[in-house]
């Protein structure tokens, strides 16, 4: 693995070094040969590109303007060519060089090269700017002298189609009609290395450098001058003998036939690789004889020309001028009747038409398109139809066009010559066709154009068709964006995207636009993110107003995507308080199909199934930790325990035939969990311990459940817990009450039972306490309202009161029972409720229970007990009582003192 990182780096360091080497060595070269030059101040030179010019002399540069960023061709002549030549002929040289630049600048034709900036002159070289240009005709034929080493890809294996041979013919033929009739010049040197191709691939005029222009007054026969070639010159000073004109060896006359000759040997060349009729190497004499051999023109060899062209090249090189077809002949011969010239042909003089013409031409436009080349229709065609945008009525008819080339073109094509000419068609609003042609085509848009323009041209649009008014265009967007929802940014999902389909789904009067706007939204669910669907989806979804089955089987759609996909899901909680609700209601709706009846409630029914399982599995859990405390509390040791449990017993079961009403409410109930709660007495197990009863079970009963001990609270202890605990530990140690054997049972727990006559007599004392106090201290309301409050039920008070009983003196509770003025404290009646009448204390034989107690020392009885009670101070406590405090001052028990007592 290392070793592969490491040959990764390699090359990668590789390649960036050889990058900056090119860039170095560019720059270098232009520092050398532009030093001081006025052309850089202007334009900067960024690469070597290709060479043109007589001798291939003129270096072409591609580059720019500095002000405008506009592309540019800077063509470079280096003087240090010439230094070895003596200084007349390289005078000479630089005079043509000068002349040519000279007379280029002042011609303005489509087919003639388009200098942007004049001749400039430095004392190494020399340099002017054009419109861009790709390559000369003679690096394409392989003639690579003076051109970039290693040539440019784009030049490399460069293939010319007979679409861009013929229309090129054309072009230049119509270049030279401009030059003989209009201008009256004859270009005298017409060769593959004055034949320019521009980066569109148009052929341009160059190297004007031996012109001859028009000697004769404008009334009178034009004349050209003759000028005789001369051998011992140096050859780039003079024509290209390969393609000059007999006439310069047998008639020594000059006129426009001259170039047509010129023109017919340019076009033996590109059918025979380059090579031209008669290879002279630079010999006048092998000139002068191959020239006496053009008098029979059968003898050529012309097989390689195509039969629609072959003829009129024999004409153009015969060595009688006046048999050759002058240049506005040979335009319009029918070898150039061709469909994709005449279209190549249309699109550069489009200007001239109105727009009922261009719009029917580009109507026709994409039958022809499969017939061209490639790369005619990316660099000749869309250039041409992008020109036309600039008029936005016919932005409709030509962008079919560019679409269809768009599909065709590789990656980098699209994102080079074509993305660069849509970018500011996808601004356009107007004509809304524009739009429409585009969502159309938004996929072809979104696989070829590259993520960050995704997200700065095409969103946008996509944001705008949203706005739009046009259904189509609503829905082809809406069908679209799911697509691109990846390339959406978090942010501009939520504040860009999702708003306008929610204000498109709510405001629209079309059922299909709303139905796609949910159809949108669900398939983007997974590229958002689980907050904001609860938050900001389901709250859209509650708002549509309409309720048509498509519109309820979309919702459909989005909960169980929602609730299914493993990034999403719903919870419990959302489930069952805002989902359910809202698809309850969904269900019933009488568009509905019974098929779409049937996924609404399976999906319903699979909610709410989730619902249950999980929230069963959460109260399975939280019953388990809770016998998991109860097990730790009941593991603590007795002295700790006693103070926080109680024991109880369970109530037996009845047996008999007759059923109380009590008993008949309590088995409407049966089967759901209520019986704890609606078992005798009133009493809830969750809410106070019971008491336990000593008395025995009917002898009907069968069956009694077992004690068991229950927890006061499953919470850790408070301070005040704490104190109230030590305070009862305290008292449970202080003497009882009443005289007692010597060990008598204080409390009763899970596995006492009241097996010796000591232990039922301190039960029964216990009992007869509590009995007379319910009696005797409480009135009957205010004993009814005491139970209904604390949950006493008719049993009286609970044993977790008992307490707070033992600390009052036993004669200040007997001193309720006989004098009603006194103030009562947990027996006094509620503030809210009326104090009822106090009914008149009854007197008590308590006789019945002196059998009871023990023999052996036989204490008082229980009638002189009372006796002593009544006779006793009314605040004095009794002599077992002697080392409890004063109670504190009595005051009505409130709801919190109930339930504190309760715990």
């Amino acid at each position: 693995m290392e070793s592969m990182l490491n040959k990764l780096r390699s090359s990668m360091s590789s390649a960036a070094t050889s990058a900056v080497s090119n860039a170095v060595q560019i720059a270098s070269q232009v520092s050398n040969y532009l030093p001081g030059n006025p052309v850089t101040r202007e334009f900067e030179a960024t690469a070597h590109v290709a060479s043109a010019g007589p001798g291939l002399v003129w270096k072409v540069y591609k580059g720019h303007k500095k002000s405008t960023k506009q592309d540019a061709a800077i063509f470079v002549f280096e003087k240090r060519i010439l230094d070895r030549w003596d200084k007349q002929e390289r005078e000479a040289m630089l005079d043509r060089l000068r002349k040519g630049v000279s007379q280029l600048t002042r011609l303005r034709h489509p087919q003639v090269l388009t200098v942007q900036h004049p001749l400039e002159e430095s004392r190494d070289s020399l340099a002017f700017a054009t419109e861009p240009v790709f390559a000369s005709l003679a690096n394409v034929l392989g003639n690579t002298d003076s051109a970039p080493t290693p040539l440019p890809p784009q030049l490399r294996d460069y293939k010319l189609y007979d679409v861009e041979i013929k229309y090129g013919l054309m072009q230049v033929s119509e270049g030279l009609a401009f030059l003989h009739n209009s201008v009256k010049i004859v270009h005298r040197n017409i060769c593959p290395e004055n034949i320019v191709l521009n980066h569109r691939g148009a052929w341009k005029l160059f190297g004007f450098d031996f012109c001859v222009a028009n000697q004769s007054p404008a009334d009178q026969q034009p004349f050209w001058p003759f000028e005789e070639y001369v051998p011992n010159r140096q050859a780039i000073c003079q024509p290209t003998l390969d393609y000059l004109a007999p006439e310069y060896a047998l008639t020594h006359t000059l006129d426009p036939a001259a170039d047509l000759f010129s023109l017919g040997v340019v076009i033996h060349a590109l059918f025979n690789s380059g090579r031209p009729v008669f290879q002279n190497h630079q010999d006048f004499v092998t000139f002068k004889r191959n020239c006496c051999e053009l008098k029979n023109t059968n003898t050529l060899q012309l097989s390689n020309i195509p039969e629609g062209v072959r003829e009129e090249v024999r004409l153009l090189l015969h060595a009688t001028p006046q048999l050759r077809p002058d240049a506005l002949q040979l335009s319009k011969i029918s070898y150039f009747e061709d469909v994709g010239v005449k279209t190549l042909n249309y699109l550069d003089q489009m200007f001239q038409w109105d727009n009922m013409q261009k719009s029917q031409f580009y109507k026709s436009l994409p039958q022809i398109i499969p017939q061209l080349p490639h790369r005619v229709c990316v660099l000749r065609v869309v250039p041409s139809l992008m020109q036309e945008c600039v008029n936005t009525t016919m932005v409709p008819f030509v962008l079919p066009v560019i679409l269809l080339m768009s599909e065709r073109a590789s990656r980098e094509e699209y994102v080079e010559h074509i993305l660069p000419h849509l970018k500011p068609i996808m601004k356009m609003t107007d004509p809304p066709q524009i739009m429409l042609q585009l969502m159309q085509k938004m996929e072809l848009l979104l696989g070829k154009t590259p993520p960050e323009d995704v997200r700065g041209d095409v969103l946008p649009l996509l944001y705008r068709a949203l706005e739009c008014d046009m259904q189509q265009i609503q829905e082809l967007c809406l069908s679209v964006i799911p697509s691109c929802a990846a390339l959406v940014e978090s942010h501009a999902m939520k504040n860009a995207l999702l708003p306008k389909i929610k204000k498109l789904c709510l405001a629209t009067g079309y059922l299909s636009v709303r139905v796609n706007c949910l159809v949108s939204v669900g398939k983007i669910l997974e590229h958002l993110d689980r907050w904001l669907v609860m938050d900001d989806i389901f709250p859209f979804l509650e708002q549509i107003p309409s309720r048509e089955s498509p519109v309820i089987m979309a919702i459909i759609g989005i909960f169980k995507v929602a609730m299914t996909h493993k990034k999403l899901g719903i919870s419990k909680e959302v489930l069952a308080t805002r989902v359910l609700p809202f698809l309850f209601p969904l269900s019933i709706e009488n568009s509905l199909t019974p098929t779409q009846h049937s996924s609404v409630m399976s999906l319903i029914k699979e909610m709410t199934e989730k619902v249950e399982a999980e929230h069963r599995i959460k109260l399975e859990q939280l019953n388990s930790i809770k016998d998991e405390q109860k097990a730790l509390q009941m593991a603590m040791p007795t002295s700790l325990a006693s103070g926080s449990t109680v024991s109880t017993a369970s109530t037996a079961t009845a047996n008999g035939s007759v059923v109380s009403p009590a008993e008949a409410a309590t088995d409407m109930f049966a089967g759901l969990g209520l019986n704890q709660f609606a078992g005798g007495g009133g009493s809830s197990a969750s809410l106070k311990p019971a008491v336990s009863s000593s008395a025995p079970a009917p002898a009907g009963n069968k069956t009694q459940q077992p004690k068991t001990d229950v927890t006061s609270t499953t919470a850790p202890l408070s301070m005040q817990d704490k104190h109230r605990m030590m305070k009862e530990q305290g008292l449970q140690k202080q003497p009882p009450l009443l005289p007692s054997p010597p060990a008598p049972s204080s409390t009763i727990t899970k596995n006492t039972q009241p097996s010796s006559s000591s232990s039922q007599t301190s039960n029964l004392t216990s009992s007869l306490i509590t009995s007379n106090l319910s009696m005797i201290a409480s009135p009957p309301g205010a004993q009814q309202q005491i139970g209904q409050m604390g949950g006493l039920g008719n049993t009286g008070l609970s044993y977790g009161m008992r307490p707070n009983l033992t600390q009052q003196p036993l004669g200040t509770m007997n001193s309720w029972a006989t004098s009603p003025t006194q103030p009562q404290s947990w027996a006094s009646p509620m503030p809210h409720q009326q104090p009822q009448s106090q009914p008149q204390p009854m007197s008590l034989n308590l006789g019945a229970f002196d059998n009871l107690l023990p023999s052996q020392p036989r204490p008082p009885s229980m009638n002189q007990m009372a006796s002593n009670f009544k006779s006793a101070p009314m605040m004095a406590p009794l002599r077992p009582m002697t080392m409890i405090p004063a109670p504190a001052p009595v005051r009505p028990l409130t709801s919190s003192d109930i339930n504190d007592l309760l715990s």
